[in-house]
């Protein structure tokens, strides 16, 4: 049966893409080096900054150290948090609030799984009155890998469990909403079903994808989720 719901972030509640393309910019050029057209969707959408950055400075014949990697990480999320906070409205996602409401109806608990810093997730869902929604948060600079490794949605499971024993959680209990195909992916090695919100990509790509896919998050006929579920858990205990 569905027990939990875990969110991307980053293309799935805030619409931040285009400021980390300016931000990733911005940190090249502090370092004299150049940041060319369709590079972010090309290296980092769907990636923790960690990744996307040691990607760019390695294409660019930088030596990458641990060091200068932090540094630069650091720097990037003190400038993203600086213009999150000078927003009068945060871009969240339009439907992104109705789904909220319904799966809190439904008494799922609910966390996010990102590649995003941790204290970027959680200005932005304190500043957009989100925070009372998600039980747990899985952030990209607490994990040692990125989608489309499995490693932070397994993780999250794990919190939830700690936070909830008598959930008694598993994977396959879980719907991940995602953007990206590195997302979609590290749900899938989770062994999670997932809806790609088009977001990020056409309809006709998150189609071919993900197990559901929908244009805006409030078009998710949740009932019929549901049911896909406990016909799933139905059919493995009449096997068993």
């Amino acid at each position: 049966m569905l027990k939990a719901v875990l969110f991307d972030f980053n293309g799935v509640i805030i619409n931040d893409e285009p400021l980390h393309d300016r931000l990733l910019e911005q940190i090249l050029l502090e370092e004299n080096l150049r940041f060319k057209p369709n590079e972010f969707r090309e290296v980092c959408l769907g990636r923790s900054d960690r990744v996307c950055l040691t990607e760019l400075l390695e294409r660019r014949g930088r030596m990458v150290t641990e060091e200068n990697l932090v540094k630069l990480i650091a720097r990037k999320s003190f400038l993203y948090q600086q213009q999150i906070e000078s927003m009068d409205k945060l871009p969240i996602y339009s439907g992104l609030t109705d789904l909220l409401f319904q799966l809190r109806a439904a008494k799922l608990p609910l966390a996010v799984v990102s590649g995003a810093v941790r204290a970027e997730i959680e200005q932005v869902l304190k500043q957009a009155n989100l925070t009372q929604y998600f039980s747990a948060i899985v952030a990209g600079d607490e994990i040692k890998t990125s989608k489309p490794d499995p490693e932070g949605y397994l993780l999250a499971v794990d919190r939830l469990n700690a936070q909830f024993p008598d959930l008694q959680l598993q994977p396959q209990n879980c719907l991940v909403i995602e953007d990206t195909f590195s997302g979609i992916e590290a749900a899938k090695r989770a062994g999670m079903q997932v809806v790609g919100v088009a977001n990020s990509y056409p309809f006709h790509m998150m189609q071919r994808c993900s197990n559901w896919a929908v244009d805006y998050l409030n078009e998710l006929e949740f009932d019929r989720v549901k049911e896909v579920f406990a016909k799933s858990a139905a059919g493995t205990t009449r096997k068993s």
